[in-house]
């Protein structure tokens, strides 16, 4: 065990009272100061650092003093007194009390002292000469008998291989800790790789969920590749008949009317080439026949009417060329006026009364399907919102218009029984107002002419619709059919009733 400063054997001095070297010495070869000083009543311990006998004149528990002593007077203790210090300070060893059988620290034959009464006069040579009241000290140069040697260097041996013993122990000890807990967290560790592989789901997907809906679908949609003179293109259709009659938009497949191939992309994997059996322009649908085909899984044809702002809907197509791709989102809005398909993309002649949507709809979506949650086509996607479309192609920013069923159903019809369908018109061209829709020109013969209306009148309803400018009127007549009757208001109060006329489109 290592030794500090203070631990070191003091200078001793020349007198002949001087303690010896080898008093006050511990076992481990370090030193003891002497015992504190002792309370009323109690035995007196020896006073002194280093191993010294403590200086009488000496406050106690100051450490090393000189070796010089005078007869000790009766001190006022003091509160760190009779500590011993080995490098610091401790409890000093205590003298028993006469008559207690323990062995005196000074070994046998020592004198037993009384402390706390006036000790009997005796003469000088006595261990204390003269009356004396209170506490008392050894006097000076008093040494105890010698102890029995001790085996030089046993001391330091013993504690040596108790250290070399222990250092050994901890160095087990510590290893075996590490060991034994490297070998626990090892042992507790828990691997995904270890688990059992979860059991196949064979269950059918939830009734009305977007996988519902996607797995029901799919198999009824298909891509459409267009080559013409001038490039590819490419869109998205559905089947409505199992010898393979596909709906999809007319700007799809438009520029395969003037000369090109179309190419049809089962989900299965099955090709064919296509014919256009007839297109509207006016509400961008066309109908497609593919070749070969037999079989084919149709789709079921929903009720754009029932639609709910915030229902849900699912929209399937091959965007980017992406084939078989599904998104979901609900109804954003309902009877949206939007110009979209072909050349005449600006015009009036191709505005649509929309549904608006925000599930994702991207270039090759269009003519894909629109689904609610029953499965069920409302809706032919169509068009996308796109405000930076001009130096780039344009992508989905949750904006999305679908043609609605109703109306695209008499048009597909239409198309499907006699290849020329119709287009429901008004007999009038129309501009915007800050009221409403002015009519500039009226055509002669037409419904609005029968009707009563003239140039120069301004609508503001159409049916229970407001109409806020041109293109509302064009989507609100659009979404009737001819032959319907429908009341207009004018910004005059008057009402008129007008029966829609039909002309035959290309």
């Amino acid at each position: 065990m290592g030794m500090t400063e203070s631990n070191q054997p003091a200078q001793q001095p020349d007198e002949p009272d001087a303690v010896q070297p080898s008093a006050g010495q511990t076992d481990s070869g370090a030193r003891e100061q002497g015992p504190s000083l002792p309370g009323p009543g109690r035995p007196d311990p020896l006073q002194g650092g280093s191993g010294q006998a403590g200086a009488q004149s000496a406050p106690a528990g100051l450490g090393d003093v000189p070796a010089s002593f005078t007869p000790a007077q009766p001190q006022v203790p003091s509160p760190d007194a009779g500590q011993t210090q080995l490098g610091g300070s401790g409890p000093g060893r205590q003298l028993p009390p006469p008559g207690s059988g323990q062995p005196h620290p000074l070994g046998p034959g020592a004198p037993a002292v009384q402390f706390g009464a006036e000790h009997p006069a005796g003469p000088p040579s006595a261990p204390f000469a003269g009356p004396q009241t209170g506490q008392y000290y050894l006097p000076p140069g008093f040494q105890p008998p010698p102890a029995a040697p001790r085996p030089k260097g046993r001391g330091k041996v013993v504690a040596g291989v108790a250290a070399l013993v222990l250092l050994v122990g901890g160095l087990s000890g510590g290893l075996g800790g590490y060991l034994g807990y490297n070998f626990a967290n090892d042992s507790s560790a828990i691997s995904s790789l270890d688990a059992p592989r979860p059991a196949s789901q064979t269950s059918n997907a939830p009734a009305g969920s977007v996988e519902d809906v996607a797995n029901r679908l799919l198999p009824s949609v298909v891509q459409i590749q267009v080559v013409t003179r001038s490039g590819a293109g490419e869109g998205s259709g559905f089947v409505i008949s199992s010898n393979g009659q596909v709906v999809t938009n007319n700007h799809v497949i438009e520029g395969a009317a003037a000369g090109g191939t179309i190419k049809v992309v089962f989900q299965d994997g099955r090709t064919a080439t296509a014919k256009i059996l007839g297109r509207d322009p006016s509400s961008d649908i066309a109908v497609i026949q593919a070749e070969g085909i037999s079989g084919a899984p149709v789709v079921q044809l929903g009720n754009s009417a029932d639609l709910k702002i915030g229902q849900g809907v699912v929209a399937i197509g091959s965007p980017f060329e992406l084939s078989g791709t599904v998104t979901s989102g609900i109804v954003s809005s309902l009877n949206r006026p939007v110009s979209a398909g072909g050349d005449a993309r600006n015009s009036q002649a191709t505005v649509l009364n929309a549904i608006q949507t925000d599930a994702a709809i991207n270039p090759g979506n269009s003519g894909g399907p629109l689904v609610n949650m029953q499965g069920q086509v409302v809706g032919i996607n169509s068009a996308i919102y796109s405000p930076n479309s001009a130096g780039g192609q344009a992508g989905s920013v949750g904006i999305g218009f679908a043609i609605p069923m109703d109306q695209a159903r008499r048009t597909i019809d239409e198309i499907v029984k006699t290849g020329k369908p119709r287009q429901t018109v008004l007999g009038v061209k129309v501009e915007s107002t800050e009221q409403g829709a002015r009519i500039s020109e009226i055509t002669s013969g037409g419904a609005a002419e029968k009707a009563g209306l003239k140039a120069g009148d301004v609508i503001t309803k159409f049916g229970d619709r407001r109409i806020d400018e041109s293109d509302t009127l064009v989507a609100a007549v659009r979404s009737k059919a001819p032959g319907d009757k429908v009341t207009i208001t004018l910004s005059d109060n008057r009402t008129v009733e007008a029966t829609l006329d039909g002309v035959e489109v290309g």
